[in-house]
């Protein structure tokens, strides 16, 4: 079954086999933590990453599973901040296994388990409410390879290859 989505003001990277979908408000550099995926997967720090889409992306429900493609006048483009629109390889979808949201008001040294996770179009996905003035990709890189155990964070069997993906079964790289 299907639930027709919409477009939404967003980035989203394809990070191994699940997509990080990026939201925050305009200037919160959503672009820039989408390009700084897909060079870290690209360095070997992370599962190959690849643009699905940059400032607007399109959500639809798809049997249980929340997925995300490009706006079609968008795809297969990125803005970089100091070079402008540019041209970038994408994916035209992937199913999201993992929201991070900058500039979150909720965002906390120690979160509480509920802000770890949202219900988005009817499907509970991990979340990462990131604070102004926190670099984001640390964060992503550390949601991406650690799991979460008793409320303290444990290395996953993967840690030490520098790649996993077990912070939740919605975004195992399986």
């Amino acid at each position: 079954m299907m639930t027709q989505g919409a477009s939404v003001h967003a980035s989203a990277v394809r990070v191994g086999a699940r997509a990080v979908l990026i939201r925050g408000p305009s200037g919160a550099g959503k672009s820039r933590l989408a390009l700084d995926l897909i060079l870290a997967g690209r360095a070997g720090q992370l599962p190959q990453a690849v643009l699905v889409g940059d400032d607007r992306v399109h959500l639809d429900t798809v049997a249980g599973e929340l997925r995300v493609r490009p706006v079609p006048e968008l795809a297969g483009l990125i803005e970089v901040r100091g070079l402008g629109i540019r041209h970038c390889d994408f994916v035209e979808e992937a199913i999201v296994g993992l929201i991070a949201d900058l500039a979150a008001p909720d965002a906390e040294r120690l979160p509480p388990p509920e802000a770890l996770s949202i219900h988005l179009n009817g499907v509970m996905i991990p979340r990462i409410p990131i604070g102004n003035g926190y670099a984001p990709l640390p964060l992503i890189a550390a949601a991406l390879i650690t799991t979460a155990s008793s409320g303290a964070l444990q290395p996953s069997d993967d840690c030490g290859k520098r790649f996993g993906n077990h912070i939740s079964p919605n975004i195992a790289t399986d």
